[in-house]
Protein backbone atom coordinates (compact mmCIF):
# COMPACT_ATOMS: atom_id res chain seq x y z
CA UNK A 1 0.00 0.00 0.00
CA UNK A 2 1.38 3.48 -0.93
CA UNK A 3 1.66 6.26 1.91
CA UNK A 4 -0.89 8.96 2.31
CA UNK A 5 1.36 11.72 0.61
CA UNK A 6 1.85 9.02 -2.63
CA UNK A 7 -2.30 8.65 -2.59
CA UNK A 8 -2.79 12.35 -2.65
CA UNK A 9 -0.37 12.97 -5.69
CA UNK A 10 -2.55 10.67 -7.44
CA UNK A 11 -5.77 11.94 -6.44
CA UNK A 12 -4.36 15.75 -7.33
CA UNK A 13 -3.04 13.88 -10.96
CA UNK A 14 -6.57 12.42 -11.21
CA UNK A 15 -8.24 15.58 -10.64
CA UNK A 16 -5.85 17.56 -13.12
CA UNK A 17 -7.44 15.01 -15.67
CA UNK A 18 -10.33 15.23 -15.38
CA UNK A 19 -10.44 19.18 -15.39
CA UNK A 20 -8.39 18.84 -18.38
CA UNK A 21 -10.66 16.14 -20.08
CA UNK A 22 -8.01 13.83 -20.37
CA UNK A 23 -9.46 10.95 -18.45
CA UNK A 24 -8.10 7.43 -18.18
CA UNK A 25 -9.97 5.53 -14.91
CA UNK A 26 -13.04 5.00 -17.47
CA UNK A 27 -10.59 2.67 -19.12
CA UNK A 28 -10.19 0.46 -16.30
CA UNK A 29 -14.07 -0.44 -16.60
CA UNK A 30 -14.27 -3.68 -18.25
CA UNK A 31 -14.70 -6.96 -18.19
CA UNK A 32 -10.97 -8.19 -16.97
CA UNK A 33 -11.04 -5.19 -13.91
CA UNK A 34 -14.54 -6.27 -12.67
CA UNK A 35 -13.41 -9.80 -12.95
CA UNK A 36 -10.53 -8.88 -10.77
CA UNK A 37 -12.47 -6.91 -8.02
CA UNK A 38 -14.56 -9.28 -7.45
CA UNK A 39 -12.34 -11.13 -4.94
CA UNK A 40 -10.61 -8.56 -3.45
CA UNK A 41 -9.87 -4.64 -3.06
CA UNK A 42 -7.22 -2.30 -1.93
CA UNK A 43 -8.61 1.54 -2.22
CA UNK A 44 -5.68 3.98 -1.83
CA UNK A 45 -7.86 6.51 -0.30
CA UNK A 46 -11.13 7.40 1.77
CA UNK A 47 -13.24 10.16 0.31
CA UNK A 48 -16.19 11.27 2.38
CA UNK A 49 -18.00 13.42 0.08
CA UNK A 50 -21.55 14.81 -0.49
CA UNK A 51 -24.20 12.97 -1.99
CA UNK A 52 -24.84 15.65 -4.48
CA UNK A 53 -25.43 14.04 -7.81
CA UNK A 54 -22.41 16.58 -9.73
CA UNK A 55 -19.47 15.26 -7.24
CA UNK A 56 -18.64 11.75 -8.25
CA UNK A 57 -15.34 10.99 -6.67
CA UNK A 58 -14.69 8.40 -8.97
CA UNK A 59 -14.74 10.60 -11.70
CA UNK A 60 -14.03 14.04 -10.25
CA UNK A 61 -10.62 12.04 -9.21
CA UNK A 62 -10.39 10.07 -12.34
CA UNK A 63 -9.99 6.80 -10.62
CA UNK A 64 -11.20 3.14 -11.83
CA UNK A 65 -12.67 0.12 -9.74
CA UNK A 66 -11.16 -0.46 -6.56
CA UNK A 67 -9.01 2.84 -5.84
CA UNK A 68 -10.93 4.70 -4.02
CA UNK A 69 -13.55 3.76 -0.95
CA UNK A 70 -16.17 6.36 -1.27
CA UNK A 71 -18.69 7.34 1.37
CA UNK A 72 -20.84 9.80 0.28
CA UNK A 73 -24.08 11.62 2.34
CA UNK A 74 -25.57 14.71 1.75
CA UNK A 75 -23.83 17.64 3.58
CA UNK A 76 -20.49 15.20 4.29
CA UNK A 77 -21.54 15.23 7.58
CA UNK A 78 -19.60 12.35 9.81
CA UNK A 79 -22.61 10.39 11.56
CA UNK A 80 -22.25 6.55 12.95
CA UNK A 81 -22.90 4.74 9.74
CA UNK A 82 -20.05 6.60 7.68
CA UNK A 83 -17.71 6.85 10.52
CA UNK A 84 -18.23 3.02 10.33
CA UNK A 85 -17.43 2.65 7.11
CA UNK A 86 -14.37 4.83 6.89
CA UNK A 87 -13.24 2.45 9.97
CA UNK A 88 -14.18 -0.49 8.06
CA UNK A 89 -11.89 0.43 4.77
CA UNK A 90 -8.89 1.72 7.54
CA UNK A 91 -8.93 -1.24 9.25
CA UNK A 92 -9.58 -4.04 6.57
CA UNK A 93 -7.84 -2.90 3.59
CA UNK A 94 -5.10 -0.23 5.53
CA UNK A 95 -5.78 2.65 3.28
CA UNK A 96 -3.87 5.60 4.46
CA UNK A 97 -5.46 9.01 3.53
CA UNK A 98 -9.37 10.29 4.54
CA UNK A 99 -10.53 13.17 2.14
CA UNK A 100 -13.43 14.84 3.68
CA UNK A 101 -14.67 16.55 0.46
CA UNK A 102 -17.28 19.23 0.48
CA UNK A 103 -18.17 21.45 -2.62
CA UNK A 104 -19.10 25.52 -3.84
CA UNK A 105 -23.26 25.50 -3.88
CA UNK A 106 -23.79 22.99 -1.50
CA UNK A 107 -27.44 22.56 -0.64
CA UNK A 108 -27.60 20.73 2.84
CA UNK A 109 -25.10 23.79 3.90
CA UNK A 110 -27.09 26.33 2.06
CA UNK A 111 -30.30 25.26 3.74
CA UNK A 112 -28.54 25.55 7.04
CA UNK A 113 -27.10 28.91 6.61
CA UNK A 114 -31.05 29.99 5.98
CA UNK A 115 -32.35 28.26 8.62
CA UNK A 116 -29.90 29.76 11.09
CA UNK A 117 -29.78 33.24 9.87
CA UNK A 118 -33.89 33.13 9.36
CA UNK A 119 -35.20 30.53 11.48
CA UNK A 120 -36.91 28.98 8.73
CA UNK A 121 -37.27 24.70 9.08
CA UNK A 122 -36.58 24.31 5.36
CA UNK A 123 -37.91 20.69 5.47
CA UNK A 124 -40.97 19.23 7.08
CA UNK A 125 -39.11 16.02 7.25
CA UNK A 126 -37.55 15.15 10.71
CA UNK A 127 -34.73 13.14 9.13
CA UNK A 128 -33.60 16.29 6.93
CA UNK A 129 -34.21 18.95 9.43
CA UNK A 130 -31.67 16.70 11.61
CA UNK A 131 -29.08 16.71 8.82
CA UNK A 132 -29.04 20.82 9.21
CA UNK A 133 -28.73 20.94 12.53
CA UNK A 134 -26.03 18.70 12.43
CA UNK A 135 -24.49 21.43 10.11
CA UNK A 136 -25.47 24.43 12.31
CA UNK A 137 -22.46 24.23 15.14
CA UNK A 138 -20.25 25.07 12.13
CA UNK A 139 -22.46 28.19 10.45
CA UNK A 140 -22.98 29.53 13.71
CA UNK A 141 -19.47 31.25 14.18
CA UNK A 142 -20.10 33.07 10.33
CA UNK A 143 -23.62 34.69 11.24
CA UNK A 144 -21.92 37.02 13.98
CA UNK A 145 -19.46 38.85 10.94
CA UNK A 146 -20.19 41.40 8.65
CA UNK A 147 -19.96 38.74 6.15
CA UNK A 148 -23.11 38.83 3.13
CA UNK A 149 -25.41 35.68 3.14
CA UNK A 150 -23.45 34.32 -0.23
CA UNK A 151 -20.05 35.10 1.33
CA UNK A 152 -21.05 33.19 4.90
CA UNK A 153 -22.19 30.25 2.90
CA UNK A 154 -18.97 30.03 0.36
CA UNK A 155 -17.04 30.06 4.00
CA UNK A 156 -19.41 27.71 5.68
CA UNK A 157 -18.44 24.96 3.46
CA UNK A 158 -14.74 24.92 4.54
CA UNK A 159 -16.03 25.40 8.13
CA UNK A 160 -18.27 22.25 7.64
CA UNK A 161 -15.62 20.51 6.08
CA UNK A 162 -13.39 21.05 8.95
CA UNK A 163 -15.92 20.12 11.73
CA UNK A 164 -16.11 16.72 9.89
CA UNK A 165 -12.47 15.93 10.52
CA UNK A 166 -12.88 16.83 13.87
CA UNK A 167 -16.08 14.39 14.56
CA UNK A 168 -13.91 11.85 12.61
CA UNK A 169 -11.27 12.13 15.52
CA UNK A 170 -13.52 13.11 18.13
CA UNK A 171 -16.22 10.20 17.75
CA UNK A 172 -13.78 7.45 16.57
CA UNK A 173 -11.10 6.16 18.62
CA UNK A 174 -10.01 3.80 15.98
CA UNK A 175 -9.36 6.86 13.56
CA UNK A 176 -7.93 8.88 16.04
CA UNK A 177 -5.46 5.43 17.37
CA UNK A 178 -4.24 5.61 13.32
CA UNK A 179 -3.39 9.15 13.13
CA UNK A 180 -1.42 9.15 16.39
CA UNK A 181 0.24 6.30 15.00
CA UNK A 182 0.80 8.35 11.73
CA UNK A 183 -1.15 5.05 9.93
CA UNK A 184 -3.52 7.35 8.29
CA UNK A 185 -3.84 11.22 7.39
CA UNK A 186 -7.06 12.89 7.23
CA UNK A 187 -7.67 16.02 4.58
CA UNK A 188 -10.21 18.45 4.25
CA UNK A 189 -11.18 19.74 0.42
CA UNK A 190 -13.28 21.97 -1.46
CA UNK A 191 -14.67 20.75 -5.06
CA UNK A 192 -15.60 23.34 -7.07
CA UNK A 193 -19.08 23.03 -9.78
CA UNK A 194 -18.12 25.33 -11.72
CA UNK A 195 -13.99 24.92 -12.39
CA UNK A 196 -13.92 21.02 -11.89
CA UNK A 197 -10.98 21.56 -9.38
CA UNK A 198 -10.33 20.07 -5.91
CA UNK A 199 -8.36 22.46 -3.38
CA UNK A 200 -6.97 20.52 -1.35
CA UNK A 201 -7.06 22.26 2.98
CA UNK A 202 -4.19 22.15 4.99
CA UNK A 203 -3.74 18.89 7.30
Amino acid sequence: MINANQALEKLKAGNQRYIDCQQEGVSRFNVESRSEMATSQAPFAIILGCADSRTPAEIIFDQGLGDIFVVRVAGNIAAASQIASIEYAVESFGTPLVVVMGHTNCGAVNATVDFMAKGDVPFESDNLTSLVKRIAPSVQPLLDTDATNAEIKQSAVIANVKATMTDLLNDSPVLAKAVEEEKLTIMGAEYSLETGGVTFLDQ
